[in-house]
């Protein structure tokens, strides 16, 4: 068995759960994201970059657009540019997905939040 040792080049809590970031270029930026139970994102867009999402662990309810669907280990979902999103997990196991940022800018600030349930703005 091989061991590693991964350091993430940088991680923040969030009241849903904590990201970390795994990469970041001037073209594209790789995180490692957790939500947990019970918690959600934000209901929100972005002006400046498209996201893709690939569950790797649990099941996330994901809000595109108003439409709500179940996604689970494997599933990937594209988020184009002004796509209003969100994630929930509404089970008893934290939900982990790798998001991909494409764009021109990937700035925590180019979060635009329609609803949050942690008084964010």
């Amino acid at each position: 068995m091989i061991e590693t040792t991964f350091k993430y080049e940088s991680s923040e809590k969030r009241p849903w759960g904590e990201y970390f970031v795994i990469h970041n270029t001037p073209d594209y930026k790789l995180k490692r994201i957790h939500v947990n139970p019970k918690g959600k994102l934000s209901y929100q867009y972005h002006h400046k970059r498209s996201e893709a999402w690939t569950i790797v662990q649990g099941t996330g309810s994901i809000t595109l657009d108003g439409v709500e669907k179940d996604f689970t280990v494997g599933d990937t979902v594209l988020i184009p540019v002004g796509t209003k999103h969100r994630i929930e997990n509404k089970t008893k196991q934290t939900v982990v997905f790798i998001e991909v940022q494409t764009g021109s800018y990937f700035g925590e600030d180019d979060i635009v939040r329609i609803e949050d349930d942690y008084g964010r703005d």
